[in-house]
């Protein structure tokens, strides 16, 4: 086994058991710790598929950026920090549809669909195809996205929809202000019941 095998299965078990644990952990703030250890799992797997941007990306937006949003919005909103029933049914649902969404890869991605006679629906991944990224990759997606006639205007549009959504959020957790006390009205006291009152002194 070589290194490079050794570190993908580190990464892979890194990814996958944190993933795991994100979903069936019951505290909230546990799983978005758990969240972030599989998101550096796949940056590591970014690392070796000679990715370096992409890895990046993936440290200082996902886990520095969402991530420690996720975590100070679970920390403002301290009543939903334990689920504290699962139903579970629901367990059988999500493993049927990650069993077919596994199959349903496999056959994208590997010959397995040609093999049984299914036209049209592999991929066909070869050593040669896809071809080889581009140097100046980096230097098109940059320019692109400030490009007039691209994408600027989308990518504004994203950015101003996150802000959106963190107001939305910041209003949804602010703590509500006390009602001002109503004055209580005065008792009123029955001509017949000040009288006996007064008849005692």
């Amino acid at each position: 086994m070589t290194w490079e095998a050794l570190v993908f299965l580190i990464f892979s078990v890194i990814t996958l058991g944190s993933g795991a644990l994100v979903v069936t952990t019951r505290n909230l703030f546990h799983a978005a710790l758990y969240l972030m250890l599989s998101l550096f799992g796949v940056a590591g797997l970014f690392v070796l598929l000679t990715a370096p941007f992409l890895a990046g990306v993936e440290i200082v937006v996902y886990i520095g950026a969402i991530a420690i949003l996720i975590i100070f919005a679970i920390m403002l909103t301290p009543q939903v920090m334990q689920i504290p029933h699962l139903r579970s049914n629901q367990w059988i649902a999500a493993l049927v549809a990650a069993a077919l969404f596994f199959l349903m890869l496999v056959s994208v991605l590997t010959p397995l669909a040609e093999e049984l006679g299914v036209d049209n629906w592999s991929a066909g991944f070869t050593q040669d195809d896809p071809a080889d990224v581009p140097a100046d990759t980096l230097t098109t997606l940059g320019e692109s996205l400030v490009d007039p006639d691209l994408y600027v205007l989308p990518f504004e549009v994203a950015s101003v929809l996150l802000m959106a959504a963190l107001v939305g959020a910041a209003m949804m957790v602010r703590p509500e202000e006390p009602e001002p006390r109503r004055s209580e009205p005065a008792p009123v006291v029955e001509p017949g019941a000040e009288q006996a009152t007064t008849g005692g002194d």
